[in-house]
């Protein structure tokens, strides 16, 4: 993979070799970013479990306590009062049954969390092949499936991220911005970090974290010593 000057010059600031603490990680991610946008800082975390069985899957969400610097759009399933309470507490768009085929055949996904009340989970559960692969579906796990719309939606608005294992047993999540600098940045990573060390399941044997690296959205990757979190 050809590689521009910016980044080849970035990486030349980070030792490929050694395994930084996390506030180092954090400075040297900040030095890399060049990019004339803000960028995101994003954690890889490689877990030594099997997500292809049910009893090794590592799912969750967490508030972060700076945010992520994002704005996210929150589509919220509800109908008659839960709708009204969606509507009050600042969700984006409130729907039901008249949103299927506008996100079947249109292709509408201006939205990048749904949320659904128990009740509505019929509905949604027929988008279940068009949700499910953008990892929209609401789930339990994740607080998305809630009658408690109000609450789901302050504390996504506030900077609640899902983190979830992809196919190659890793998690990919955002703790934040450049901009917001190293000590925000690191209370973010610890607050993730330490959910997923919480979820870790009973059937997972031996080194649960295997590798941990961060790298800015144009930037290299900076490898974490993850000690601490074994």
């Amino acid at each position: 993979m050809k590689r521009g000057k910016s980044y080849i010059e970035s990486s030349k600031l980070i030792d490929s070799a050694k395994l930084y603490d996390v506030e180092e990680a954090m400075e040297a991610v900040i030095k890399a970013a060049r990019a004339k946008f803000d960028e995101t800082v994003e954690v890889h975390v490689k877990l030594g479990v099997d997500s292809r069985h049910a009893d090794q899957q590592v799912r969750g969400a967490v508030v972060l306590p700076h945010g992520t610097g994002k704005t996210t759009r929150v589509l919220v399933f509800a109908k008659n009062a839960k709708a009204d309470e969606a509507k009050e507490a600042g969700a984006d768009f409130v729907g039901g049954e008249e949103l299927i085929p506008k996100i079947q055949n249109e292709n509408w996904f201006e939205y990048d969390v749904v949320v659904a009340t128990p009740d509505m989970m019929g509905v949604v559960g027929r988008l279940g092949r068009v949700l499910g692969p953008k990892g929209l579906m609401p789930n339990p796990k994740a607080g998305t499936v809630t009658m408690d719309v109000a609450k789901a939606i302050s504390e996504i608005k506030a900077g609640k991220i899902e983190y979830r294992l992809d196919k190659t047993n890793i998690i990919h999540c955002p703790v934040g911005k450049v901009s917001f600098g190293q000590e925000k940045l690191t209370e973010n990573f610890n607050t993730l970090m330490g959910a997923i060390v919480k979820a870790r399941p009973a059937a997972a044997k031996g080194q649960y974290v295997r590798s941990c690296v961060v790298a800015s959205t144009m930037g290299p990757g900076v490898k974490v010593n993850q000690a601490k979190f074994m």
